[in-house]
């Protein structure tokens, strides 16, 4: 095990981890897998606006790693290490604890998907399963009590949040606060008004054109009623603020590298935060062609989404496997129009994508859909972590 040369995957949320399941499946036994990740269980992110309000299936939300590389020849191989990455070095990774009595790793290749930092309850500060599991808990109870609830942010998860909430509980008052002009502004105007229409039938009340003052110490939401000042000079008063606003570039762990670019270039782009990559996805940077970007983190200009990050998953396990056996990374990342699915309900729901307007589309496609579950089908996430659970008991592992 210690001659296998080490192929490092930071970061194990969908990007990262779907890129270390690809990865495992094509590299010669020659190479390992470690998927590094601070989390001890994989975190489902999509999960937690529907079950911070919810209640019943918030211990399904995080699922072990242990059977990740399942389907991979040689599964024994790879490994899962449980450690926060504090800098990514020339020719190895420093960890914030020892793992096999070092806090370096060695690798041959790395893959940042470090992804963003999102406010709670859309991330768990926690890194512990029963820890997170409480917060949900904790946070679920709050909602209940709560005759009102201010969300700031018309983002997917502030989207998301009001519709949940408010036909869970059509008594409550439910009010979204967006600093743009529209919801979701990144997409075609159509889902914005698809979304109000969807809003305007549950009651979701909806201020657009202004933000939301947040105090330096957040809301107390203990279950007094709070004045929410708003930057258009009005007040809102509730008993409960949810924040779905801002993503926040995991990049520090990249500080240390020296950039060696002929204009002078950092190797994190400093208008947004996130690693300048070539379409191969490699770092720009070629001193550091043995380094690559996916997801979140990866400054492709392409939608901050699963699907294009699976993809980008794809090109560098080809484009690693090409390496590793002395042919060119050539393999391209190809960006397409933005696309989204998106939950308007417990069972409403709707995929939504841009128009193409490379090949002269105008109009956007959407698939609206009323097939939804409570559970928004966590099981099957399950099941592709390679956990095959044959007595419900084990959803709480």
């Amino acid at each position: 095990m210690a001659s296998l040369r080490n192929i490092i995957v930071i970061g194990g949320s969908f990007v990262g981890r779907t890129t270390a399941q690809e990865l495992a499946r094509v590299v010669p036994s020659t190479h390992r897998v470690l998927l590094t990740e601070p989390h001890s269980h994989f975190h489902h992110l999509f999960t937690f606006p529907r079950f911070a309000i919810v209640p019943g299936q918030e211990h399904k939300a995080f699922i072990p790693y242990s059977g990740i590389f399942h389907d991979s020849p040689n599964p024994t191989s790879h490994g899962v290490v449980q450690a926060r990455v504090l800098s990514v070095k020339p020719t190895h990774i420093e960890l914030d604890r020892e793992w096999n009595g070092s806090n370096h790793i060695s690798f041959e290749y790395v893959v940042v998907a470090t992804g963003t930092r999102l406010s709670k309850p859309a991330a768990m500060e926690n890194d512990d399963k029963q820890s997170s599991v409480n917060y949900l808990q904790k946070h679920q109870v709050g909602v209940k009590r709560s005759q009102s609830v201010l969300i700031v942010g018309g983002g997917a998860v502030g989207v998301q949040m009001a519709a949940d909430l408010k036909e869970f509980y059509p008594e409550k008052e439910v009010t979204v606060v967006q600093s743009r002009d529209r919801l979701m502004p990144n997409f075609h105007p159509g889902l914005h008004d698809l979304i109000k229409r969807r809003f305007d039938e549950l009651g979701v009340r909806l201020i657009t054109g202004s933000r939301v003052n947040v105090p330096l110490g957040g809301f107390p939401n203990d279950g007094s009623t709070v004045q929410v000042q708003l930057t258009n000079g009005n007040t809102e008063s509730t008993q409960f603020v949810i924040l779905a606003t801002g993503q926040t570039p995991n990049n520090q762990l990249v500080s240390d590298l020296k950039p060696s670019l002929p204009d002078g270039e950092s190797i994190v782009n400093p208008e947004n935060g996130f690693i300048r990559i070539r379409s191969t996805m490699q770092f720009m940077d070629e001193q550091y062609s043995n380094l690559f970007a996916v997801g979140d983190i990866a400054d492709t200009g392409a939608q901050k989404a699963a699907r294009p990050g699976s993809a980008q998953a794809a090109v560098v396990a080809q484009n690693i496997q090409a390496l590793i056996e002395g042919k060119a990374a050539d393999n391209k990342f190809v960006k397409g129009p933005g696309a989204i699915h998106l939950t308007l309900g417990l069972k409403h729901n709707v995929i939504f994508r841009n128009p193409n307007t490379e090949e002269g589309e105008t109009e956007p496609w959407i698939n609206p859909k009323d097939d939804g579950r409570e559970d928004m089908n966590v099981e099957a996430m399950w099941e592709r972590l390679g956990i095959s659970v044959e007595n419900p008991r084990q959803y709480h592992l």
